[in-house]
């Protein structure tokens, strides 16, 4: 659209280089790392950093971003648009913490109303702020593009079983209360199957010992965080995904993980919990089955049933072709051309 545009962010031991990408970036090292130290630090370093560069305009990505942008946005008198990847003040990390919950409640209820150009990532999470603030949001999916490359990979290329059935659990917030520990555990009741766990998050180390206590060194296989085009190799070789998120907070509720959508490009049949936005997916487009219950047997037996069903993964391998075509990003980033065609 012919914008000039500037990634900031922070820099952290183990981030993948920013290689190759379209425009500029930005990464700010921190004193700080966590706590409220790190937001403050943050938030100051990130207004000093807008205050004496040029703009024409200024996207905030989350609550925790929103406080430098918005004091720019009114010193600088630019435009905002405010991008909320989540339902902020219900995240488990926020939800048993009612100071901290209320601080950055209070941050919200102070800038929300006063901001005009809202994005969300799914129709849930839209409605809710409306309620709650009486705002109208734009949303736009965390939909990827449609490939453009054939797979450039095969299973012995990068280390994977030939002869097993590989289960895929991926994502950058591999985190508390979303299904990772279950799904280790169910490996206990899967024969000749790998789960593939590739990522980051705050439950890995956590997930590595029940590994080792479980004698599952065979069946589950950690790979770290890779760059996406890396990462889908991976994920198209594999022949179940799963996105296990337990329902004990609205954000997750209501969440649409990025790797809902990264199975469905993959071409690979879904297992997923029932939660609203992921089951309507899964159940509309008939790509895979719903869990009902996080116990490990269950989930194993589902996968079994799932891996061993050959007339059912044909339906669901063409019903995937036929959700890629209609979920991707040329379609979903008319919303965004839209937004920002004022600003142009």
């Amino acid at each position: 659209m012919g914008f000039s545009v500037l990634l900031v962010g922070r820099w952290l031991p183990g981030c993948l280089a920013l290689d190759d990408r379209p425009y500029e970036t930005h990464r700010m090292t921190l004193i700080f790392r966590r706590g409220p130290l790190f937001y403050a630090e943050y938030n100051i370093r990130l207004l000093f950093f807008l205050l004496i560069h040029r703009c024409h305009l200024l996207v905030s990505n989350d609550l925790d971003t929103l406080p430098a942008n918005f004091v720019a946005h009114r010193l600088k008198r630019v435009p905002i648009v405010y991008d909320s990847h989540e339902f902020y003040t219900e995240t488990p990390e926020l939800v048993n913490r009612p100071a901290v919950r209320g601080i950055w409640e209070f941050i919200e209820e102070y800038i929300f109303p006063k901001l005009t150009d809202i994005i969300t990532v799914n129709e849930s999470i839209a409605k809710l702020y409306q309620e709650k603030y009486n705002k109208v949001l734009k949303v736009v999916r965390n939909v990827p593009r449609t490939p453009s490359l054939k797979a450039d990979a095969d299973r012995e290329s990068l280390g994977l079983p030939v002869n097993q059935k590989i289960i895929v659990l991926q994502g950058a917030g591999i985190n508390i209360q979303r299904g990772a520990e279950e799904a280790v555990e169910a490996m206990l009741y899967i024969p000749n199957a790998l789960l593939l766990i590739i990522g980051s998050g705050d439950v890995l180390e956590t997930l590595k010992i029940k590994v080792e206590e479980l004698g599952l060194q065979d069946k589950v296989k950690f790979i770290k965080r890779l760059p996406y085009p890396k990462l889908i190799q991976y994920t198209r070789l594999a022949d179940l995904g799963i996105t296990l998120d337990k329902d004990t907070n609205l954000n997750y509720h209501y969440s649409l993980p990025n790797k809902l959508f990264d199975y469905i490009h993959a071409g690979i049949p879904v297992l997923a919990s029932r939660l609203p936005e992921i089951a309507k997916i899964v159940e509309g487009y008939n790509i895979g089955r719903i869990t009902e219950s996080h116990e490990p047997k269950h989930i194993a037996n589902l996968i079994n049933e799932m891996l061993n069903d050959e007339v059912q993964n044909k339906i669901w391998k063409t019903n995937l072709i036929s959700a890629a075509k209609e979920l991707n990003w040329e379609k979903e980033e008319k919303t965004l051309i839209e937004l920002y065609q004022k600003y142009v």
